[in-house]
């Protein structure tokens, strides 16, 4: 009697034991089809992360271009009005350079005298006017000017 039962309990296992192959390949199969779609979702968005960066360079490529056409532009208008407005064109940016370095310089100089008024320590007051944003307005217009004779050099093969 124990025989039989134990016969009967081990056949159903047995016919069990396919059924729960069966469920557990499936599981193991979904989770693999998961893993696909997670890897394409990453590769679509890397897809998408080089197409927009090749996009932006694209746009950067047309601005230098429209850049330098309209800078070119400008010479020769100025070249073909003489050379007394040429002069003058070649004059607007180191004069408005100059007026907004002095203008720039009087307000950071009157910021320090009105600091000084209020007893403040001439050390600490110098020390605390010169912070991020006047270093970065120091390199823009440096980098503007050196760069920009940089470049011009360069590109009429004298650099």
């Amino acid at each position: 009697m124990l025989e039989s039962l134990f016969g009967g309990l081990l056949g159903g296992l047995f016919r069990l034991a396919p059924e729960v192959l069966k469920l557990w390949d499936r599981k193991s199969e979904r989770s693999h089809e998961l893993a696909l779609l997670n890897a394409e979702m990453e590769f679509a968005k890397v897809r998408g992360e080089i197409h927009m960066r090749q996009t932006e360079a694209q746009m950067t490529m047309a601005e230098m271009d429209a850049i330098g056409r309209a800078t070119e532009e400008q010479g020769k208008t100025a070249r073909a009005a003489g050379k007394v407005i040429a002069g003058i064109s070649a004059l607007v940016r180191p004069i408005v350079t100059y007026a907004f370095v002095t203008t720039y310089f009087l307000v950071k100089f009157a910021s320090y005298l009105l600091a000084l008024e209020q007893n403040g320590d001439w050390r600490v007051v110098l020390v605390t006017m010169w912070n991020k944003d006047d270093m970065a307005m120091l390199s823009m217009i440096l980098t503007f000017w050196f760069l920009h004779r940089t470049m011009h050099h360069m590109n009429n093969g004298k650099g």
